[in-house]
């Protein structure tokens, strides 16, 4: 670079302009060259490493003996996970995402195979709800009926990751660590006075007292039937925490409930005092552990295999020719093609007529893990479902949530299996427009004229606010989808309406409550819900599962992750703490219209 600054002040010395000018595209331009090159180099090196991962992948992995499976659960838990052929590179804006199905089967396998000794857990924080932890704890204590051993280790457990672990055999905590326990939590973000700073008014249209989804748009604090509900709700889960975790740890519930109202664990001593760890060590003396229940020297490797690894250990694919199709509904229902976090009706509707249609397949299990959403979707999917009901069995399976419109798919189904701590019912319609012409016109400065042929015009809009005449029309409309919600969800559980009544207006149960209720037939997990449909359809002990929708292939998966990953990073250091308030209001366009949606976006804590 300085021999062509030289060179160029040769030539052009008498062109002071003229230098600057060819010594700034020159250096321009040899910039672009070396950065070119170096992103050529980085992209050949990083397409050896895919080719090579690829490779791998595609490889049957080889276990050795007297191995331990660790599971390091420290990425998000979805329902089903995409196929990463490169899930051992870092790759920048790839997100970790676990399949709680596939890891359970992992796991289920790790129970009967030879070469795997025992568990090493990792888990600090799960990024899932009760219902996924549930679910986590059962697999593993399926696993312990082997003769098998876990042992769990971390430098912090959050409440629900204890809630997991707690089904170890050893429980171990850093010295200097932390552990939660003192009771599950609800916090519920109100937006009305941002709302009434921006002039935004919003426009809201419900039936029933307990329909809460818009009570942050014109509250400013819950009502007494939503806090009447979030307490039972909370409650009830940490009941069966409780019990749970009495089981595991021996015990006694009322102590343990007493240890956790009263906050009596504040640090690690306090943790082992009261028998919710067994010892606080460090990493060295876990492997130290380890070695001896190996029988192995202390000085020896161990061998570790890490779960993306073990999956591809072995085949769960069977010989049968008879077929439980698993269709995986998991997100928010909106109309349309489906995506990662997003039921599309129209991808959906087309899985169970494929489902419904295939003579291979005896019987169909739904996997339910949804809020809720678009109303008109939701009844999309039913109508399919019913028609699947009509040819072979259908049972759902709920997750973390099965919410209105996540309800209203369970409904349709034969049988209706939840978890006791899966968030379900909230049978109930709103409908929400947001008049934003005080905000445009005070803060923007523009300006709307709607012409219309008739007394009413559009009637999803957010220019102006809807008059008396479109109000009434918009109320008549939530009316009657609510009337629809409950006459098929009374005539699905086969109850009388006004029975059904009474348990709906949007209110919300847990799996406990809502068997009670009638809204569910059984409390159980994902294979209770399988073993019944091969019952039912007279397969057991001779069928296959399969998953639908299939997955996106990883390239589709990632590109369109780098584009979003991107933009996210950018937000995120603009917005700074902020960032989860948009977030919320940029969700906002999905509840234009009518919907069949959780009260709130519930994180329990």
């Amino acid at each position: 670079m300085v021999l062509i600054t030289v060179l160029l002040s040769v030539i052009f010395e008498p062109n002071i302009q003229s230098m600057n000018f060819f010594k700034t595209f020159l250096a321009s331009c040899l910039g672009s060259l070396i950065a070119f090159i170096v992103l050529c180099v980085l992209g050949f090196l990083l397409l050896l490493g895919m080719v090579a991962s690829f490779s791998d992948s595609n490889q049957s992995v080889a276990i050795k003996d007297k191995s331990v499976l660790h599971l390091k659960l420290d990425g998000l838990i979805s329902e089903n996970e995409v196929e990463d052929p490169f899930e051992d590179i870092p790759i920048p804006g790839a997100v970790s995402t676990m399949g709680l199905l596939p890891l359970k089967r992992a796991i289920q396998n790790a129970k009967t195979d030879a070469k795997i000794e025992g568990i090493y857990l990792e888990l600090s924080t799960l990024m899932g709800g009760y219902g996924v932890a549930r679910e986590l704890r059962q697999a593993l204590e399926d696993f312990k009926e082997s003769g098998k051993w876990i042992v769990a280790y971390s430098e912090y457990y959050t409440e629900s990751a204890y809630y997991v672990v707690s089904v170890a055999d050893k429980v171990y905590l850093h010295p200097e660590g932390e552990l939660e326990f003192n009771g599950l939590s609800v916090e519920v973000s109100f937006y009305k006075k941002l709302f009434d700073k921006l002039d935004i008014k919003p426009q809201i249209f419900r039936v029933g007292d307990f329909k809460s989804a818009v009570e942050p748009f014109i509250r400013d604090q819950m009502s007494e039937e939503n806090r009447l509900q979030l307490n039972e709700m909370i409650a009830d889960i940490h009941r069966t925490v409780i019990e749970d975790v009495a089981d595991s740890r021996s015990i006694e519930a009322t102590r343990l409930r007493e240890i956790a109202d009263k906050m009596l664990v504040v640090n690690t001593r306090t943790a082992l005092q009261h028998g919710l760890v067994d010892s606080l060590v460090y990493f060295d003396q876990v492997q130290a552990d380890i070695c001896e229940r190996l029988g192995i020297s202390a000085k020896t490797k161990i061998n570790l295999v890490k779960y993306r690894k073990y999956k591809r250990s072995f085949s769960g694919t069977s010989k049968s020719k008879n077929e439980i199709a698993v269709i995986v509904a998991d997100g928010d229902i909106l109309s349309g093609k489906g995506q990662n976090g997003i039921i599309g009706s129209d991808t959906f509707a087309e899985e169970i007529r494929k489902a419904r249609t295939n003579n291979r397949v005896k019987a169909i299990v739904l996997r339910i893990n949804s809020p809720g959403g678009s109303a008109l979707a939701s009844d999309v999917m039913w109508r399919e479902i019913k028609l699947a009901t009509a040819v072979k069995p259908v049972i759902a399976s709920m997750s973390d949530y099965a919410a209105s419109g996540g309800y209203y798919l369970a409904m349709a189904c034969d049988t209706i299996v939840a978890q006791p701590t899966t968030i379900t019912g909230s049978i109930g319609v709103f409908s929400i427009l947001f008049d934003m012409s005080s905000f445009l016109n005070n803060k923007l400065g523009i300006t709307f004229e709607e012409v219309k042929t008739g007394e009413v015009g559009e009637l999803i809009t957010f220019t102006r606010p809807l008059t008396a005449v479109e109000k009434n029309i918009w109320q008549k409309k939530t009316d009657e989808i609510y009337q629809s919600f409950t006459s098929k969800a009374a005539d699905g559980r086969h109850m009388p309406v006004d029975e059904l009544l009474k348990v709906a207006s949007g209110r919300v149960w847990t799996g406990t409550q809502a068997k009670e209720r009638g809204l569910v037939d059984v409390l159980g997990n994902f294979e209770k819900a399988v073993t019944l449909a091969a019952e039912v359809a007279h397969v057991a002990g001779d069928y296959k599962l399969r998953y639908y929708p299939v997955q996106k292939s990883f390239f589709e998966e990632w590109l369109s992750g780098m584009e979003e990953n991107a933009e996210t990073r950018i937000l995120k250091k603009e917005l700074g703490s902020q960032y989860d308030t948009y977030q919320h209001l940029k969700k906002l366009k999905n509840y234009q219209g009518s919907q069949a949606r959780m009260p709130y976006e519930l994180v329990i804590e």
